[in-house]
């Protein structure tokens, strides 16, 4: 004769009493991640880099894939007569915002690093 049975079976292998109560969920903090690369540095980047022979008059597209906005450079003009190198520009910015356009100016520092001078919305 043969006999099913069922039911639930509990074990307690750990020993439930000795459970660690002194750790909580969340206790330890973050870590501090790398933070995205905003857009004022992702335009600076996109100006600074450009071959103005090669550019010419053209656009030029920019887009900040860890913000989400694009927009296009309009204009590029380079001037040297403060002594230091310095691009004036113009640009547009898509964002969840809303559009937008811009100009700014990037110069070249005496250590050889392009900083963004001016960035103002129009």
């Amino acid at each position: 004769m043969l006999v099913v049975l069922s039911g639930c079976v509990s074990l307690d292998l750990f020993g439930g009493d000795k459970v660690d109560r002194s750790l909580s969920t969340a206790s330890i903090p973050n870590q501090p991640s790398n933070a995205p690369q905003t857009d004022d540095a992702t335009i600076r980047n996109a100006v600074t880099s450009a071959d103005l022979a090669k550019l010419a008059d053209q656009p030029l597209p920019w887009a900040n894939a860890a913000t989400g906005s694009a927009g296009v450079v309009t204009a590029i003009h380079e001037d040297k007569s403060s002594g230091f190198v310095c691009r004036d520009f113009r640009t547009t910015r898509h964002s969840f915002e809303g559009v937008a356009s811009y100009s700014g100016q990037a110069c070249l520092s005496e250590t050889g690093e392009w900083l963004l001078t001016r960035f103002e919305q129009k």
